[in-house]
């Protein structure tokens, strides 16, 4: 450990400069994984809306039902 109160200024800054690196990658990688999960979940649910959309409207068209 280092003795913040006894340590030279610069080094403080220092390592106050890579913590903030640090946790702004961490929080990037975090964020475009959420964003990502959520545009893929997004997709899903807009093909399955889709299937079923045109699973009925060729089922109707089948049965001669909403002519």
């Amino acid at each position: 450990m280092v003795d913040m109160k006894n340590s030279h200024p610069l080094l403080t800054i220092v390592l106050g400069v890579v913590g903030l690196v640090v946790v702004g990658a961490i929080a990037w990688v975090v964020i475009k994984a959420l964003l990502g999960l959520l545009f893929y979940l997004i997709v899903g649910a807009v093909v399955v809306g889709g299937a079923v959309y045109l699973y009925g409207k060729t089922k109707g068209s089948i049965t001669g039902r909403g002519r």
